[in-house]
């Protein structure tokens, strides 16, 4: 069974490529060995354990690619942004053809393994003190992943929530215009002075829960952004990061969030659309 189904695959392989620029043969004497095929790659870094299993880039390479041709296409790509403008056509399509609900929005934190250590990498104050990693999650109402930043485990969340606003903020020149009147459900580790106040200088009515009072998941719409992070975490490179570069992580957490984003959208597109690649069952796992 593929990593990945191929209703899922082949769309965003296609897309991909479709982003790629066009590569210039500069050797001087033509007599080198022939460029690997960027599908063949990418199927690699997708399909072949990278990014769903999240082995080494050795155990993923074979005959027809090694693992020095994953890292230096993998640079490649991250030098031109083309997966970062993959998750934004993406996201932009889903906004077309079943419309992302911005005015509530959910965040919260995630913490995973980075036992190599690295840039994004910090002591994991829920495991030990070993090397963790923690994903900041803005999502939409239904879940959708709008913004993911990355940060050492030991960073606390309400400091990441300015940034994922900001971020969220410069989504307007993809998607249009902006809801005026936000909402934001966030749990008691952003019950925090500056963060109401930042909430406020930007019009946004936080819906915080309080700190040493229980509340349970369900209440509002945080929930959501658990179940997102539960998505990103059936992700091998993510729920167990050995990428040491800060643009490295960026460029798999751009991935998985263009993937999951897929998936969402052909199970909400199954009852709406009829097309010839159609699914027989709108569960795409």
């Amino acid at each position: 069974m593929p990593a990945v189904p191929s209703c899922i695959l082949d769309s965003v392989r296609d897309q991909f490529l479709a982003l790629l620029p066009v590569h210039e043969d500069r050797h001087p004497w033509g007599c080198h060995n022939p460029r690997i095929s960027d599908a063949v790659v990418f199927d690699r870094l997708v399909q072949v354990q990278v990014q769903v299993f999240g082995c080494g880039y050795e155990r993923a390479a074979g005959s027809a690619c090694s693992a020095t041709t994953l890292r230096r296409r993998r640079d490649e790509w991250i030098a031109a942004g083309v997966m970062e403008t993959l998750r934004l056509l993406v996201l932009a399509a889903y906004d077309r053809m079943i419309g992302l609900e911005l005015d509530q929005l959910s965040a919260d934190g995630c913490i995973s393994k980075a036992p190599s250590g690295g840039e994004c990498a910090g002591k994991s104050p829920v495991d030990r003190a070993i090397q963790g990693i923690k994903r900041s999650q803005l999502t939409d109402r239904q879940g959708i992943p709008l913004v993911t930043n990355p940060a050492p485990a030991n960073t606390r969340d309400h400091t990441l929530l300015p940034a994922a606003l900001d971020r969220f903020a410069d989504l307007q020149a993809s998607l249009g215009p902006l809801p005026e009147h936000l909402r934001l459900s966030l749990d008691a580790g952003f019950d925090y002075s500056m963060v109401h106040q930042d909430l406020t200088e930007r019009g946004i009515t936080g819906q915080i829960a309080k700190r040493g009072a229980k509340t349970p998941i369900q209440a509002g719409r945080r929930w959501v952004v658990e179940r997102t992070n539960s998505w990103m975490n059936d992700f091998g490179k993510l729920r167990r990061c050995t990428e040491r570069r800060k643009a490295s992580v960026e460029f798999f957490i751009a991935l998985a969030s263009a993937i999951s984003t897929v998936r969402c959208l052909i199970r909400r597109a199954w009852t709406l659309y009829r097309w010839d690649t159609r699914p027989r069952s709108p569960r795409s796992r």
